[in-house]
């Protein structure tokens, strides 16, 4: 696949240079800052980009206002934000911006390599990859007066899992269950959740934007 990268950490660019060119991906372009990446994609847009929260000249939110941008302009275009932290706003802003082909780690998770290259090719093929520190850390809050509490344990591990992007068949594999079982838990969720089949609405992300905004 086609890549641009967006990190104004010289060491950590061209770490993330060298191992997708070893994985065989293609490097369009490998920036410092926001405008430069907006640039390059504008020329000629990728298959995803893999951008920074913080760049400079501000390093706040930067490279999130790129992405957010690149998904508007170009919805074809796969975005993976990389932060230092959990920055909850950012989370649920990308997410509701679009739940396909976005995707949201913590930087910490670029060491364990074949995690963060998984994460990749799920966005490239139109899926999400949600980093599960920030899935827990968004959703980590009172169970007080919270819909959410009346889910069993196994439903809130399905929806956590569906919060990080997983299809009913990843999510059957990670839990050791069979797809069946999955897919009674995630009609339980939605029942739970009051979720009605809305036609023009994915009742499916309808329940991870509760999840991780309510």
């Amino acid at each position: 696949m086609r890549v641009m990268l967006a990190e104004d950490s010289t060491l950590l660019r061209e770490g993330l240079v060298r191992l997708l060119a070893e994985e065989g991906h293609e490097i369009a372009a490998a920036v410092g800052d926001g405008d430069a990446l907006l640039a390059a994609v504008a020329a000629a847009p990728p298959d995803v980009v893999v951008v920074d929260v913080r760049m400079p000249p501000t390093h706040t939110d930067e490279g999130l206002r790129a992405a957010l941008e690149i998904r508007r302009r170009w919805p074809g275009v796969g975005v993976l934000v990389l932060s230092q932290y959990v920055e909850k706003r950012y989370a649920a802003e990308l997410i509701s911006a679009d739940s396909g082909g976005v995707g949201y780690l913590l930087k910490d998770r670029v060491a364990q390599v074949d995690e963060f290259l998984d994460a990749l090719d799920r966005i490239a093929a139109g899926g999400a990859a949600f980093d599960p520190d920030v899935v827990r850390r968004l959703v980590a809050r009172s169970t007080h007066a919270d819909p959410l509490a009346r889910l069993t344990p196994r439903e809130r591990d399905v929806l956590d899992h569906m919060a990080q992007g997983h299809t009913n068949g990843s999510i059957a594999a990670h839990l050791h269950v069979s797809q069946s079982a999955v897919e009674k838990h995630v009609n339980a969720i939605f029942d739970k959740l009051e979720l009605s089949n809305t036609a023009g609405y994915s009742r499916r992300v309808l329940a991870v934007l509760r999840y991780l905004q309510s």
